[in-house]
């Protein structure tokens, strides 16, 4: 997931202890809606006691299908839970924070996943926001990553590479369903139905990443062990190269964190 940071430091709530009660968010968009089915999933926290907010109907609609409560009062969401995630579009998050800011108390656990939003924006709001914050105990960062992982994986990084895990992972993931698309694509030119080409393709993106992770391997060692000499695997690489692939990717992964380094200095 891109860009997670933890919140107010909360006295109540231990180290090894459950998760909270109830989990708000305000903004209920993709990346909302993602965690939530997650946390939902993994049965961290259960439906009914998860409250998003929105200003329209058009994103809540997906949380009252997971069986979530639904306002259009963001205040309420303060109101109603300790542990609130902040998902809304970067340029409007100041002046949501600024309308919450009443409500928040020191019990408050506040995560922003908006992308080139910097910790000083929220702890000037009267709130702190994984990069910690400086009030951020190692309670609240367990709780954080035993409620984030249900997502997927989770780490605490400094706050200067949250900008790069934005364009690494949040925008990888059009970078790599671009990847997925020009592989079944490749296939299908070469006489393979597109449907099965895609699933096969997707499939292919699935098991890399599962040995990747796994079996620790580093990619370039992985690359080698499949290219045996003459065969098809290094013409394909040969290809690539000549495409370009690597250097259009760096330059793709630094563009993208150039730009959330841009919309933070907004």
């Amino acid at each position: 997931m891109g860009g997670e940071r933890s919140g107010v430091r909360s006295n109540k709530m231990a180290a090894a202890g459950p998760a909270p009660r109830r989990v708000g968010f305000v903004g209920a968009g993709r990346m909302a809606g993602a965690i939530a089915q997650g946390l939902i999933r993994a049965g961290k926290v259960e439906a009914q006691h998860i409250l998003a907010s929105a200003p329209t109907d058009r994103n809540l609609c997906h949380f009252q299908a997971l069986g979530c409560r639904t306002t259009h009062s963001n205040q309420e969401v303060l109101q109603s839970c300790l542990l609130v995630i902040f998902a809304t579009k970067p340029h409007v998050l100041p002046a949501v924070l600024a309308e919450v800011a009443p409500v928040v108390t020191t019990e408050h656990i506040l995560v922003s996943v908006a992308a080139g939003v910097s910790l000083n924006t929220l702890e000037e709001e009267g709130a702190i926001v994984m990069a910690r914050g400086r009030h951020v105990g190692s309670s609240e960062t367990k709780l954080l990553q035993h409620l984030l992982e249900a997502c997927g994986r989770c780490e605490e990084v400094p706050e200067a590479y949250v900008d790069i895990h934005t364009g690494l992972s949040g925008s990888g993931v059009a970078f790599v369903c671009a990847f997925s698309e020009a592989l079944a694509e490749g296939a299908v030119k070469m006489g393979m139905p597109s449907s099965l080409a895609h699933r096969i393709a997707a499939q292919t993106l699935l098991g890399t990443a599962k040995m990747l992770l796994h079996e620790g391997q580093h990619p370039a060692q992985l690359r080698s062990d499949v290219c045996t000499p003459g065969g098809t695997t290094i013409y394909g690489l040969h290809a690539l190269e000549q495409g370009g692939l690597r250097a259009a990717t760096m330059s793709a992964v630094e563009a993208a964190t150039c730009r959330a380094k841009e919309l933070g200095r907004k």
